[in-house]
């Protein structure tokens, strides 16, 4: 089979052909135009797969409300004929059950898909997110203003000759659409449309050129992995990941892909390179490796690399708080924004007394008068010789003691602080205090985390892969060394074997993450906290104190301890 361009789809991008895709195509009569829990009136459903009707669905429903007279002048529908109807919340379940798994159709689909919605989100049933195909939108991509000047349901229905007449009664009118949707089907078929994927994607606009590029998808295999779209200059124009890297790059040859800077990219693009990974952890990493490497123009996430914020010492005698985007040892990040980071080291500073100008303070002749904080109490205004250097270091070494996780006093004053300003009943500062405190704790706790994670030479974890098998990542220093899958009958600790042997050397680098980026190290944090990961083996330094990671031997215990991935799988 051949597109209309001349490009050849072979067996496996067919995806389902439309004479086995079970389609139910409905209508519904409502109280009005807003979609809400108690607005249908009538749902009139009918099932059809290969041209053959399955079944069909219909019922009155009670609003709960009187029906608008005009409403009743356009559906004949009164409040009367609802007395005995049933009301939504019985209706909702049996129409579900009979749409299930079924593509949705309906003239106008979003009004008509938007009070089912909206119905389901009001009664607590989650809305199964099904295929949704639009006769209004499909005429118009099919026909010409010549062929039908209007695309209402009563003209397309009269101009493919339905024997059956809507009159805004839901199945009658469901039953009208079935007959459209037919027709339309049998015209998209001219142009090489013969599966349900290609329909989805035939609905939005695309240009003959983004449609013959759809080729450059068939040398990519249908594993895990990232793709590189390449310009002219073989440069890199955009990185994204996929669980199935032919089937995601095809999807931007189609009408799916509606994003403006993206088509942009892709008339650009002259070829697509793919890149094979192991489990989805793997394309993370690879991912965001390659954006920081290529830096590529249509990728949003590539403009800011290096986007995270750290609170630092600064180096004089009467230290201060400073917000960076380079950390160093002793550091206290990451945050994902400047603004959050500032909030911590003010909630820091006020709750150790260090002081917030950004003048130097010279340790044997200071000069200068106090300022306002000291004043209020809240600096010890060495800048006016009133606090000497030894009087100023216990603040900074409780800073330097909470960052490394040796000690909690600056949250424990900031606590002392926050319940002081509540039993004065001053609830507003102790509100804005309350919130500046949980930025702090958070930023804290995950500075930990993320620097015990780094502190470890090596850890070798396993998830499962949802068909009794696993998926491995091999850690070192807060970077993924290895990664590689064992699947289901194959033993997997001679895996485990085999990438640790073959992992990347990593050397532990400068910083509180030891050199590790520290997005990459997050991500890896996220996977190893998952539930049903396990802790395979590590080669912790037990005799060795971690530089500035903290607790790094509690986090080991929370997130597993050694199993038999044998026995466990």
């Amino acid at each position: 089979m051949q597109l209309a361009d001349g490009a050849q789809l072979t067996f496996d991008e067919l995806g389902t052909p439309l004479r086995d895709t079970t389609f139910v195509v409905f209508d519904l009569e409502t109280t009005g135009t807003k979609p809400g829990p108690h607005g249908i009136t009538e749902i009139g459903a009918v099932k059809v797969r290969g041209g053959e009707v399955l079944g069909e669905f219909a019922t009155l429903v009670d609003p709960g409300m009187p029906i608008p007279p005009q409403i009743v002048a356009l559906t004949g529908i009164t409040t009367a004929m609802l007395h005995d109807a049933p009301r939504i919340d019985r209706v909702l379940p049996a129409f579900l059950e009979f749409a299930s798994g079924a593509v949705l159709v309906a003239h106008n689909a979003p009004f008509d898909t938007s009070f089912i919605r909206a119905a389901c989100l009001h009664h607590g049933y989650a809305w199964p997110k099904p295929a949704v195909v639009c006769t209004v939108r499909l005429a118009r991509r099919v026909l010409t203003r010549q062929d039908s000047p209007s695309f209402r349901l009563s003209a397309l229905a009269a101009l493919f000759g339905s024997p059956v007449t809507p009159n805004h009664r839901a199945l009658e009118d469901a039953r009208a659409t079935v007959h459209v949707l037919h027709a339309l089907l049998e015209r998209v078929g001219n142009v090489g449309v013969q599966s349900l994927e290609e329909l989805l994607d035939y609905l939005p606009e695309v240009t003959p050129a983004q449609r013959r590029k759809r080729g450059m998808a068939a040398h990519l295999p249908e594993r895990p992995g990232v793709y590189l779209f390449r310009g002219p200059g073989d440069e890199v124009l955009y990185v994204g990941t996929a669980s199935n890297l032919r089937r995601r790059v095809r999807q931007y040859f189609t009408g799916s892909e509606s994003r403006g800077r993206i088509r942009e990219m892709v008339a650009l693009a002259e070829r697509v390179d793919g890149i094979e990974c192991s489990h989805a952890l793997e394309a993370q990493i690879r991912e965001l490796r390659l954006l920081a490497a290529h830096r590529p123009s249509y990728n949003r996430r590539s403009k800011n690399p290096r986007k995270s914020w750290w609170i630092v010492l600064t180096d004089e005698a009467f230290p201060r708080l400073s917000v960076v985007r380079l950390p160093k040892d002793g550091a206290l990040g990451p945050f994902s924004s400047q603004v959050t980071a500032k909030i911590a080291a003010d909630a820091l500073a006020s709750a150790t007394g260090l002081r917030t100008c950004t003048q130097r303070i010279s340790a044997h002749t200071p000069s200068g008068r106090p300022c306002a904080l000291a004043e209020l109490g809240r600096c010890g205004a060495p800048c006016a010789g009133r606090q000497s250097v030894e009087e100023y270091t216990p603040s900074v070494h409780a800073i330097v003691d909470l960052v490394s996780g040796r000690g909690t006093r600056p949250l424990d004053s900031a606590r002392r602080q926050l319940d002081e300003l509540a039993g004065a009943e001053h609830f507003e500062q102790a509100a804005r205090r309350r919130d500046e405190l949980a930025v702090l704790v958070r930023a804290v706790d995950r500075a930990h985390r993320l620097s015990a994670l780094a502190a470890i030479p090596e850890l070798v974890a396993a998830a499962p892969d949802g068909n009794r098998g696993w998926e491995f990542a091999v850690i070192r220093h807060g970077r993924l060394a290895s990664a590689g899958v064992a699947r289901r009958g194959v033993p997997p600790m001679p895996v485990v074997d085999q990438l640790v042997a073959s992992a990347e050397t990593v050397e532990p680098g400068p910083g509180p993450l030891y050199g590790a980026p520290a997005e990459e190290t997050s991500i890896l944090l996220r996977w190893l906290t998952r539930p049903g990961v396990r802790l395979v083996r590590t080669a912790v330094p037990w005799s060795e104190p971690a530089r500035g990671a903290g607790p790094w031997r509690g986090w080991l215990e929370q997130v597993s301890t050694a199993v038999s991935l044998e026995q466990a799988g």
